[in-house]
């Protein structure tokens, strides 16, 4: 299970790291990096998702612990916007190849 700071930091931490995705909302919050953030490996994306992934999983976690219940639905949709922005692309392969 993630403890409440862990999994804040998870989330923030993603929300960094989808800022810089296609799609991605930019970071604007008195609680935002002061400097502008350098650019991130792709690859973090995917651990990005993977922490959010674990985040929402966990049913007595993040819901009982540091959402509040009327919240839950809405906290729930904006870390999966977070989990759509940082889904790698799919790679784009012909079903077949045309020759002329």
């Amino acid at each position: 299970m993630t403890s409440r700071p862990e999994g804040e930091e998870a989330v923030a931490a993603a929300a960094l790291i989808a800022a810089q995705c296609p799609g991605g909302d930019p970071i604007d919050t008195p609680c935002g990096p002061e400097e502008l953030v350098p650019a991130f490996p792709d690859d973090l994306r995917t651990l990005a998702d993977a922490a959010l992934a674990r985040v929402i999983s966990e049913e007595a976690g993040p819901a009982s612990n540091w959402v509040d219940p009327e919240d839950w639905k809405q906290w729930r949709a904006d870390l999966n916007r977070l989990r759509t922005v940082l889904a790698p692309p799919s790679p784009s392969i012909p079903l077949f190849d045309i020759e002329q």
